[in-house]
């Protein structure tokens, strides 16, 4: 793969055990990790790709995403959705939902990795957990090799439809052993437990509302029987989904998730807006992780994650864009911005939450809920995983005494550089790796074909 040198750098913010902020350093990278990080002077002057940044960037490590569902980047602000709660959100898109095809589950993937990417994400997760048609995860993988992200890939699933209780359309359901099948076959064609590993999978009955208590053991047996393979569902999101735990499972989520083998340091939960303070202690304990979506959180009226609280625990709290139908953009420093803010808002406590904690929470914090020592800081033996930012932009004049807060404060829509896994995939703000116009193209058609009526 080769060597390259990012030299003189403006400011370093390498959160690595110090949680260090260098100036007028360098970052040199050997393959796929990186080799040494100081002065300019100080590293090899020469490398295969030299990249000089001419003190006018600052560079951190790549975003990590921890939920979204990448397929739902086809029907971002669909009319009669618009103003509606969860569930009620839900069945109004699943019509439009089962439409979905193989080519859209490969375009909506791609558009939905471009638009992280963009913003800084180096690292992904997706849920897709509806299988229409000619549908499998398959399509979406292919999609991030092609795209270049580092990505765990979740085979999420629904087998409770309407005439079982649950609120998924028949139609769109599948029999739990083709899902236990299908699981099986994908961790062993595709799951890369190796340190800086590109695919890791993840299994991921889709909620407590839409699969049995029997799917959740059995995938968290299966998951547990293999090495790094990890279990993510949603859970707690709003009070609908407290009720129908009440009232199916005679149980909070919480002790829902306890009772079927559901929490633990290999499992993390989407959402989570609705924890108790029982739970979040719960959490905490077994090392059980959480997806925090401020702006899906908002959009749907959900309420207020309370992660000052569950930081303050020990919960491991990483960030996620969820769902482009229910944010509806995928700009995770937009994302880290919403989280910070709403993090005050919610503890009515301004100094409850700094930018450089939720810059933590957006690189280390979303590293740990995903199970990876290998991403989340710019160090030595770190994957070569991160992103550089002019800092002679608009947001950022008048912020030059502290740009790593105006990260946070004065967020940017696109970053200038990407590097993930040593391979330059941003290169002056454009995408370097997919024609992006023509996935913009793509990505419109086929949203418009499964609008119409």
């Amino acid at each position: 793969m080769g060597t390259v040198l990012v030299k003189n750098i403006h400011t370093l913010v390498t959160m690595d055990r110090d949680r260090r902020e260098l100036h007028n350093v360098a970052i040199f990278v050997q393959d796929q990790a990186i080799a040494q990080v100081g002065l300019t002077e100080d590293l090899p002057q020469e490398a295969d790709q030299v990249l000089d940044l001419q003190g006018r960037h600052i560079v951190m490590p790549g975003l990590v995403n921890t939920h979204h569902h990448f397929y739902q980047t086809l029907t971002k602000v669909v009319p009669d959705a618009q103003n509606c709660d969860l569930f009620n959100w839900l069945k109004t898109l699943y019509p439009i939902w089962s439409k979905l095809t193989a080519e859209g589950v490969y375009v909506s993937a791609q558009m939905a990795a471009a638009e992280l990417m963009l913003s800084g994400c180096t690292t992904a997760s997706d849920h897709l957990y509806i299988y229409p048609n000619d549908c499998t995860l398959d399509d979406e993988i292919a999609a991030m090799k092609a795209i270049g992200i580092r990505f765990h890939a979740s085979r999420g699933s629904m087998s409770v439809g309407e005439s079982l209780g649950g609120l998924p359309p028949d139609s769109l359901v599948e029999k739990e052993a083709d899902i236990l099948k299908d699981s099986q076959r994908l961790i062993e064609q595709y799951h890369d437990p190796s340190r800086y590993s590109m695919l890791r999978m993840t299994l991921a009955p889709c909620s407590p509302f839409s699969v049995s208590p029997d799917l959740m053991r059995e995938s968290a047996r299966m998951a547990r029987s293999y090495t790094s393979v990890r279990l993510h569902t949603h859970l707690a999101e709003n009070q609908s989904d407290i009720d129908y735990s009440l009232q199916k499972f005679g149980m909070t989520p919480e002790d829902y998730a306890e009772s079927v083998g559901w929490l633990g340091d290999d499992v993390w939960h989407a959402h989570c807006v609705k924890l108790s303070d029982r739970a979040i202690l719960k959490f905490g304990r077994t090392g059980t992780g959480v997806a925090h979506c401020p702006c899906s959180n908002m959009r749907l009226a959900s309420g207020i994650a309370s992660i000052r609280k569950m930081l303050n625990h020990g919960v491991p709290v990483g960030l996620g864009v969820d769902g482009s139908a229910s944010n509806d953009i995928g700009n995770l420093m937009q994302e880290a911005r919403t989280a910070f803010l709403l993090a005050r808002v919610g503890s009515g406590d301004a100094k409850s939450m700094t930018a450089r904690d939720i810059l933590e929470v957006a690189t280390l914090g979303g590293a740990k809920v995903l199970g990876r020592d290998d991403i989340g800081a710019i160090a030595p033996q770190m994957a070569a995983d991160f992103i550089a930012i002019n800092v002679d932009r608009p947001e950022f004049a008048g912020a030059h005494h502290d740009l790593v807060a105006a990260l946070i404060f004065c967020p940017v829509g696109n970053v200038d550089y990407s590097f993930i896994n040593g391979r330059m995939v941003i290169d002056r703000g454009q995408l370097a790796t997919v024609d992006l116009p023509m996935l913009i193209e793509r990505t419109n058609k086929l949203s418009l074909a499964m609008l119409q009526v």
